[in-house]
């Protein structure tokens, strides 16, 4: 039996993946998306919860999910997504690509998820894994966290995020 919040994690997956072309290129920009996704969903209309029910660790690259490589392992498992490694120019290693082979299961997600999520993608999506860490380093919640130990969702409130996009399609 599966539970509805790792049922949430596995279809956010999928839709970041669905929707960013098919393909979410690089660990660190995959983490960093979830880190928005649930960080914004927190704070958006102040709600208090996050989509995947994950928490993060302020790790020397940015926020990371501790649990998301092992949802990436049981989606590749199931065949909902395939993961591959890929050279890339410029880079000292490969990019880890993950690619949606399954659609998501939209009923796991709430209005006010679709619209973060969307956000997200908007926001943040054509950014590279370092951009994103660059940008991470720039927020409370990772600055306002001592390394390696977890971040409080509480922070998220002092990030002065813009939802206008979001609010102007409510």
């Amino acid at each position: 039996m599966v539970k509805r919040g790792q049922n949430k994690y596995e279809n956010t997956i999928l839709y970041l993946c669905s929707k960013l072309g098919g393909s979410v290129y690089g660990k660190k920009k995959l983490a960093k998306l979830l880190y928005y996704v649930d960080f914004d969903r927190y704070e958006f209309n102040e709600s208090m919860k996050s989509v995947t029910g994950d928490k993060y660790k302020a790790w020397k690259m940015g926020p990371v999910p501790e649990k998301y490589m092992g949802v990436v392992q049981k989606l590749t498992a199931e065949g909902k997504i395939s993961q591959e490694s890929e050279e890339i120019p410029g880079y000292s290693h490969a990019a880890e690509i993950f690619t949606a082979k399954a659609e998501p299961d939209m009923s796991s997600f709430d209005e006010d998820d679709i619209k973060i999520l969307d956000h997200v993608i908007s926001k943040y999506g054509k950014l590279t894994g370092k951009q994103l860490e660059d940008l991470t380093h720039q927020e409370a919640p990772y600055i306002g966290t001592e390394p390696d130990q977890e971040i409080p969702f509480e922070l998220a409130f002092y990030r002065e995020t813009d939802f206008s996009d979001v609010m102007a399609n409510a």
